[in-house]
Order: C-alpha cells, then structure tokens, then sequence
C-alpha cells in the first residue's frame, strides 16, 4: 500500500470501524487511539513531519495498518 498524506473522511472512518471490530474492548481501543494521539502530538512539536493531519487521524491510520499488515510491526 502507498502512503498517502491526506486521507478523505470516508476512509478514516473505514479504517476506525475495522479497529472496534478487530477490539475486544471498544473503550480500551478508543483510550489507546487517544493515547497514542497523545504522544503523537508531543512529538509533532519537535518533528513537524505533516501539519495537515490531525494527531488522532494518524494514530487512527498507524493503528489500522498494524492490524491489517502485521509485518510492518516486525520492522
């Protein structure tokens, strides 16, 4: 898959149904979402890599694609 640097909203939400589908715990995913748009945001203050998308968009797109491609954890 190409990395894209802007997604429409049609596929963030595609890709946040897949994580509470995949979740056992809808609440636990959703704090780890935050959570990790949480750091995020903290390092987008020292590397301003892509102002344009939110911290929350993105945990929401690294997430799923560590669902849907296991291997890209690996690496």
């Amino acid at each position: 898959m190409q990395k894209r640097n802007t997604f429409d909203s049609s596929e963030i939400m595609f890709r946040a149904q897949q994580l509470m589908k995949a979740a056992s715990n809808r609440y636990r995913i959703t704090v780890q979402v935050a959570n990790r748009a949480k750091r995020r945001r903290y390092e987008e203050l020292e590397n301003v890599d892509d102002p344009m998308m939110k911290p929350a968009i993105r945990a929401i797109v690294e997430m799923s694609d560590e669902l849907t491609q296991p291997e890209i954890i690996g690496d």
